[in-house]
């Protein structure tokens, strides 16, 4: 039996101000086993990033169920959702979201302080991750000394240092070429190759084409679920 990461069912969120409620998502029932990479796609306003938001817990549905690891999350505390978000969950953003002030190894390091990592097992890991994302030799550099590639594969790297059991990626390739966009594609879909689950928001049909499955969302619905033919095909090879 396949172990899932991910199981909501009837997932909603609506967002009510004084004199409007607006539907954001409207009944999403969404399985991700360990080891997918799960595209999500569809038009702006559709629910995706929502979407991202609850499953990453940053949010909160206004009805039905999210498990996590087996969680219920629609039951746990902001507490018990922090230390599962801080323990399991690496997060990957258009806008990259390092730290300024930080050097990319000070901006890697950061999940490790926030868990507790020693110093001597800190040094281990963000050097393996930076060797992975083939960026060693900046470790010193600030995120405005660095190309957009550049600063998305120090982002990869934090996000992936505490060895995850999750990986959620908002448009990883927003903000880049289409050079630098098909290598942070890469390094993801290898990361994936190594057990690493993914769930990827993306408007962009080449990216969703790294994934297992894409699963398209409208009006807060998923409307359609494909199984890539051509992922699965080149795993068989």
């Amino acid at each position: 039996m396949e172990e899932l990461v991910i199981d909501t069912k009837n997932l909603q969120k609506r967002y009510v101000t004084d004199t409007v409620e607006t539907t954001a998502l409207a009944g999403v029932d969404l399985k991700i086993a360990k080891g997918e990479f799960v595209a999500i796609m569809g038009p702006s306003g559709c629910g995706k990033s929502t979407l991202l938001n609850i499953l990453g817990m940053l949010d909160s549905p206004s009805d039905g169920t999210f498990k996590f690891l087996g969680h219920d999350i629609s039951r746990a505390t902001e507490r018990q959702r922090a230390k599962l978000r801080k323990e399991n969950l690496g997060f990957v953003f258009q806008s990259f979201n390092l730290i300024d002030e930080l050097t990319v190894e000070e901006n890697i390091a950061l999940p490790l302080a926030y868990l507790g990592v020693s110093k001597a097992d800190t040094t281990k890991r963000v050097q393996e991750a930076m060797e992975r994302m083939g960026i060693a030799h900046r470790r010193s550099h600030f995120p405005q000394q660095l190309s957009g590639g550049q600063q998305q594969r120090v982002a990869i790297a934090r996000a992936t240092v505490s060895n995850p059991a999750l990986i959620l990626a908002d448009e990883p390739t927003g903000n880049l070429d289409s050079v630098h966009g098909r290598e942070v594609m890469t390094l993801l879909s290898e990361l994936n190759d190594a057990g690493t689950t993914v769930v990827m928001v993306t408007h962009s049909p080449s990216d969703a084409e790294y994934a297992h499955r894409i699963v398209n969302l409208f009006d807060g619905q998923i409307v359609t679920e494909n199984v890539n033919v051509k992922r699965h095909a080149a795993e068989l090879l």
